[in-house]
């Protein structure tokens, strides 16, 4: 079924200005980066100069998008907090991160997370890995623009293809000319940008609903919406403890861990300790921070059940927007939808360029290129992957579940099988190459499987995958050595 908007409140003259304004002036800050793109490596990795406090806004703002703006509050209106415990095992991914993972990568000086696996296993390995992250990215970040292009679209009544190509052009634009270091720094600015319209948000619905906090407490809690904790052992659903707290965590550990979009961020840093520091701190911030979201979607679900006529929409993901277009006054809705549009445009295709880069052209087809050819392909490759990933937002229109559940399980779906390829490596020296192919590819089809043929919940297929690519790996790798074994008495 393709989307279609909802009649809601047009924005004024002085919302476009405000968001014609906020785009403008991002995308001139990210483009002035360009002056000190000199080699792929200022490219790829500012130099490795970011700071801690930037590695943590960055991360931060990477992980947060339109799907966290519109989904997480959607959540509680129809929900509850369960979402938290979700949030519970990231923070328990970081900290596994920033104690095993981190370490290796900085003393191996790597540019991809992907030439660690080739150090341990060979290039087959590191060729799947690096695969699976530019599929899966392809598709979780295009729907994560189209995310953003349907508020646009809900609230300007422009056709979401429109919309899709004039976001999508602004990002391929100021990544094209800063690189990651346009990326990490307008990940900071925009870290606070959102968290502003979030905050405007929640004290007009304060204003709004008679009673104020009270209302909302009393209320939320009558309802049910303030529950965190769910522990049903039932697997197909979504937010409960255990699929949180292991499925939150193998998910961290996949894409903080693994997944070049991240790890990029943090091998810009001064340092490991600079690194660690930022990934922790953000564990923190992120937890607060779908705390204010999730408060938000209860304040909506009381304001909406307190109004003579509640509002409309087709799908609980544009409730917030609709709440925007009709009760804001006008220039704050512009404010508002510079906010959202903030919370997208955390660009994964500079880490793209870099796998392609890296991973790909340099070892396969040229590898004695020199560093003005290296930054010719780079900059191909960022404008290559902006446009697939603008194509896969135009398709997204036809989506029907949540976009939220949607760009999440997409992530774990290809996750997994990275992350138990790193695990293996990591945790026994005796596996080999071709043992961790197959186990990939058994971590890869399982959890796809399941998401197809199943309703088990989207949270588990990172766990999954991973402990299928660890299992079938080790027990592969165990049954070669016992077969070898046996032919040399």
């Amino acid at each position: 079924m393709r989307f279609e908007a909802p009649v809601v409140t047009s924005l004024s003259p002085l919302d476009y200005v405000v968001v014609a304004g906020y785009l403008c002036v991002i995308t001139a800050f990210g483009a002035w980066f360009s002056r000190f793109q000199r080699t792929t490596r200022d490219y790829f990795l500012s130099a490795r100069s970011v700071p801690g406090w930037a590695v943590c806004f960055t991360v931060v703002a990477t992980e947060t998008s339109t799907l966290t703006f519109i989904g997480i509050p959607a959540s509680a209106y129809t929900g509850n907090f369960s979402f938290l415990q979700l949030a519970a095992g990231y923070v328990l991914g970081r900290l596994l991160v920033s104690l095993v993972l981190l370490p290796a990568y900085f003393r191996g000086n790597l540019v991809t997370t992907y030439q660690l696996l080739q150090q341990r296993f060979d290039h087959r390995v590191r060729l799947l890995a690096a695969g699976l992250f530019l599929i899966t990215r392809s598709l979780a970040d295009g729907i994560r623009l189209f995310t953003t292009a349907l508020v646009v679209a809900v609230v300007t009544q422009l056709p979401v293809p429109v919309v899709v190509v004039g976001l999508g052009g602004a990002m391929i634009l100021y990544t094209l000319k800063g690189g990651v270091a346009a990326v990490i720094w307008t990940d900071v600015v925009q870290m606070f940008v959102y968290l502003a319209g979030a905050l405007i948000i929640a004290a007009s619905l304060l204003q709004s609903i008679p009673g104020g906090w009270a209302t909302v407490v009393a209320t939320g809690s009558a309802a049910g919406r303030f529950t965190v904790l769910d522990t049903s052992l039932d697997v197909t659903r979504v937010y409960t403890l255990w699929a949180g707290l292991l499925g939150g965590m193998a998910l961290t550990l996949a894409t903080h861990g693994t997944d070049q979009f991240l790890v990029q961020r943090l091998l810009s840093a001064r340092s490991l300790r600079a690194a660690q520091t930022g990934l922790i701190t953000s564990g923190v911030l992120v937890f607060a921070q779908f705390t204010l979201f999730l408060t938000i979607g209860v304040m909506l679900f009381v304001f909406s059940g307190s109004q003579g006529t509640p509002l409309v929409v087709n799908r609980p993901d544009e409730v917030l927007p609709a709440y925007v277009v009709t009760q804001l006054p006008h220039g704050l809705r512009g404010v508002i939808i510079a906010a959202i549009i903030a919370a997208a445009l955390s660009p994964s295709i500079n880490a793209m360029a870099a796998t392609t880069l890296t991973d790909f052209y340099l070892p396969y087809v040229n590898p004695s290129a020199d560093e003005s050819t290296q930054m010719r392909i780079s900059h191909q490759a960022t404008i290559a992957w902006g446009l697939v990933q603008v194509g896969v937002a135009v398709a997204a229109q036809w989506l029907t579940r949540s976009v939220l559940d949607a760009g999440l399980a997409v992530l774990s779906l290809g996750s997994g099988a990275v992350l138990g390829a790193f695990l293996l490596g990591s945790l026994w020296s005796h596996v080999t190459s071709r043992a961790v192919l197959w186990g990939m590819v058994v971590g890869l089809l399982v959890p796809s499987f399941l998401w197809a043929f199943t309703p088990l919940a989207w949270t588990w297929y990172a766990f999954v995958g991973a402990t299928m690519t660890v299992l079938s790996g080790y027990g592969l790798s165990a049954v070669t050595r016992a077969r070898a074994s046996t032919g040399m008495r």
